[in-house]
């Protein structure tokens, strides 16, 4: 039985009011990945959240990995994968794979999801309009890119045509080589290229905890040099640090501040941009 009274469905509406402006005609950079691209009814949660972002004037642009897929493809074609150092080393069989995923099925998938949501939305890879220029990060990871520039005049393309654009993370160098590029790394370069209001990170943990061990522990809000500190004291550790270091990142490039979310809470982005309470953890600069 729904037990939502309309007094009540007023009270959540006009509390949204004053972070509706707050956002309107700014930039908000989504990071999608893990479950929450997945799992259906996630996906259908998030589509729904950026789609009504969209309608209320806010500039959406959403930037997504594929590792699952990626991995899938790869053992299809019976490409054996290898990391170094947490990253995939990428030769060129591996690299067109990673093409191909990225860029075709799931960056279309999405494109496709959003539209049979009642979207409008373009695909877009950082090849596109020399969007994300690389250089290659090193031998050893053969065609990883390390991003040196974000031209951001595709995506204002895109949104003053009223559409979403949704972008892969691959990039391209100077000599027309196509690179693969950490999605993180490149949601966080666009935010901070768009000078963007905030990024959302969509991940499959709550926040930063003091105690991993204790869901209650949550730290809501962090500055760049407290997060330095939670790095010394060993809160901010392993799987933590990169991500983390992300954030730091997009604020350091021009970002206001940054989310890191728990994307298998369904309507997580809505929830964390136009409630009071929120639900991650965000950090700003100081």
């Amino acid at each position: 039985m729904n037990t939502v009274t309309n007094a009540m469905r007023a009270h959540i509406l006009t509390a949204a009011v004053p972070y509706i402006k707050q956002y309107t005609d700014k930039y908000v950079v989504v990071k999608y990945g893990g479950n929450a691209m997945t799992d259906p009814e996630l996906k259908k949660s998030v589509m729904n959240d950026l789609l009504l972002l969209q309608l209320v004037g806010v500039k959406v642009v959403l930037v997504h990995g594929g590792g699952p897929d990626i991995n899938n493809a790869l053992q299809a074609m019976h490409i054996e994968s290898q990391f170094k150092n947490g990253l995939r080393v990428t030769d060129k069989d591996t690299m067109d794979v990673v093409q191909m995923v990225l860029a075709g099925k799931v960056n279309k998938g999405l494109v496709a999801d959003l539209i049979s949501f009642g979207g409008r939305a373009v695909g877009l890879c950082g090849v596109d309009g020399h969007m994300i220029q690389v250089h290659q990060k090193n031998d050893e990871l053969g065609y990883v890119g390390e991003v040196d520039v974000i031209d951001t005049a595709i995506i204002d393309d895109v949104i003053s045509k009223g559409y979403i654009p949704v972008i892969s993370s691959i990039g391209c160098g100077a000599d027309g080589q196509v690179y693969n590029v950490n999605a993180d790394t490149v949601a966080a370069k666009i935010a901070g290229a768009l000078k963007a209001e905030t990024m959302v990170a969509m991940t499959n943990i709550d926040g930063v905890l003091r105690d991993v061990n204790n869901p209650s522990s949550l730290i809501p809000r962090i500055t760049v040099a407290e997060a330095e500190t939670l790095k010394v004291e060993g809160i901010i550790a392993g799987g933590m640090i990169p991500k983390v270091d992300c954030c730091l990142e997009a604020i350091a490039a021009g970002a206001q501040k940054v989310f890191i979310i728990n994307g298998e809470i369904p309507h997580a982005i809505l929830i964390e941009l136009l409630t009071d309470e929120g639900l991650g953890t965000m950090f700003v600069k100081e």
